[in-house]
């Protein structure tokens, strides 16, 4: 299981949100960098280009002291800067919600600031220990010039991290701008999405035979589901002729032994074609945005459901919450067509679709928005916006809404 595609898919998105492996990687390539600098201040003739002799003065006291100095501050700085980011977390998980703490964590300005801070310090350490004085022991003076350019030149860099850091924080934990990013990202999705359905051939879907065995499998541990390989599926399923259906959503929560899949075939699969199956599905302790753009839709309700609370009561953050899901659900309207249901011939699976989104979108966030005639205008202005650029199927799904608001809320008239 752990070697197949949905896994290493996992893998990578979570070394891609965490906070260690940036950091990790200038680090070590902070080591690399010191070795490299040594090796050139011991053959200084290999450089086709000298430095003037007033670049290449300092002495052995000067070395260490500078040295010394630079480290020490920027592993001061550095624990006071992250100090400060853990109470933007803080604050931002508690007025807009503990889920949204992952993008924080995800958030590159953070994760190379702290790695460039790290590994400045690492490269100083790395230097200082490198500087020796002459001894009784007939050791020469040596000072490392090119390497103590390079740590003056990497604190000048700090000092600047040190500054976009200042500049960078405030904005992360601007209401504005977190709901501002999950709108694009929520947009950029639903388009990767339907190109993706737009590249697939309809196929008619495949019918068990009515002899066929059903084999119901389970995953055996309890989690979210965060990948879903549904290639690998159609792969398994034409090359052993199964149809498969599967019953649970990308981002919804199994329990141990709650059946995912059903497995339609002449004969029942051996355990490690139900192995191979049951490794088509990555499973974590929490949502993720990797397959699941509902999670997306979800954070923005939450949003706007806390902007809305009687503690709070800020209107206008639930506004801008509408308004970003206006934009998504536009998209899913109008881009390319719209997002359509699609099927996979031997893969029979909940295919997402605009009245879901509708659903746990504007349906969702009525209940919170009704209370506060600000959000409840600008709520029905929102969906009588997607009812216009709406055809169809779809439109007839946006008009259920409005009546169904009409129904349980007469007094918004």
């Amino acid at each position: 299981m752990f070697g197949s595609r949905a896994y290493v898919q996992k893998l990578v998105q979570d070394v891609r949100s965490s906070y260690w492996f940036i950091p990790s990687a200038l680090v070590f390539a902070a080591l690399l960098l010191s070795e490299l600098t040594q090796w050139i201040d011991h053959n200084p003739d290999m450089l086709p280009v000298g430095l003037p002799d007033d670049f290449l003065d300092t002495q052995v006291d000067g070395a260490r002291q500078t040295l010394a100095v630079i480290a020490q501050s920027i592993i001061g700085v550095t624990g006071v800067m992250f100090s400060i980011t853990m109470v933007a977390v803080s604050f931002a998980s508690g007025n807009f919600g503990p889920r949204l703490i992952g993008n924080f964590m995800r958030d590159r300005g953070n994760q190379i600031s702290l790695g460039v801070l790290i590994s400045s310090f690492v490269y100083c350490l790395m230097i200082l220990r490198a500087v020796q004085s002459s001894g009784s022991d007939g050791l020469e003076s040596f000072v490392p010039q090119y390497s103590m350019l390079v740590a003056l030149m990497l604190m000048l860099m700090s000092v600047g991290t040190l500054i976009y850091f200042l500049h960078h924080i405030p904005e992360t934990i601007n209401v504005s701008n977190i709901s501002a990013d999950l709108g694009r990202r929520l947009e950029n999705r639903i388009e990767r999405l339907i190109d993706n359905h737009a590249d697939r051939n309809e196929e008619p879907a495949q019918v068990p035979a009515k002899d066929a065995v059903e084999t119901e499998l389970s995953l055996g541990h309890a989690g979210y589901i965060q990948q879903l390989d549904l290639d690998a599926l159609s792969d398994m399923a034409e090359q052993n002729d199964w149809v498969i259906d599967v019953n649970v959503d990308i981002g919804g929560f199994v329990s141990s032994h709650e059946t995912v899949l059903t497995v339609h075939s002449a004969s029942a699969p051996t355990p490690e074609m139900c192995d191979k199956v049951c490794a088509c599905f990555a499973v974590g302790e929490e949502q993720t945005e990797a397959q699941d753009i509902t999670f997306m839709i979800d954070q923005l309700v939450e949003m706007a459901a806390r902007a809305l609370s009687p503690g709070v009561n800020d209107p206008f953050t639930a506004i801008n919450c509408l308004n970003w899901l206006r934009n998504g659900l536009s998209t899913a309207l109008q881009y390319k067509g719209g997002l359509h249901p699609t099927s996979r011939p031997r893969v029979q699976y909940r295919s997402l679709t605009v009245l879901q989104l509708l659903n746990i979108s504007f349906r969702a966030a009525a209940p919170y928005c009704m209370a506060d005639k600000m959000a409840r205008d600008h709520w029905m202005f929102c969906v009588r916006s997607l009812l216009d650029a709406a055809m169809g199927e779809d439109k007839r799904n946006v008009s259920k809404l409005l009546e169904d608001f009409d129904k349980h809320y007469p007094e918004a008239d």
